[in-house]
């Protein structure tokens, strides 16, 4: 079980850190403070996708972290 757990960890972080740099640039932690005022829109189409599935996994990431951690 904990070598399942480990394997996931590896496959979700791997999987994290691609979706990140997948991502576009500057919409970091700079424009969540103001540093990019051109920009009010909304995430559509594929940029969407990128961030919900980047939250989805560093959740599962997260859980499977707290697991292993238990076990």
């Amino acid at each position: 079980m904990e070598n399942i757990l480990i394997i996931l960890q590896i496959i979700f972080g791997l999987l994290v850190i691609g979706l990140i740099l997948l991502q576009s640039k500057g919409t970091g932690l700079g424009s969540t403070f103001g540093g990019d005022m051109g920009f009010y829109g909304t995430k559509r189409g594929a940029e969407k996708m990128l961030f919900v599935a980047t939250i989805f996994l560093s959740i599962l990431f997260l859980i499977t972290s707290f697991l292993s951690v238990l076990l």
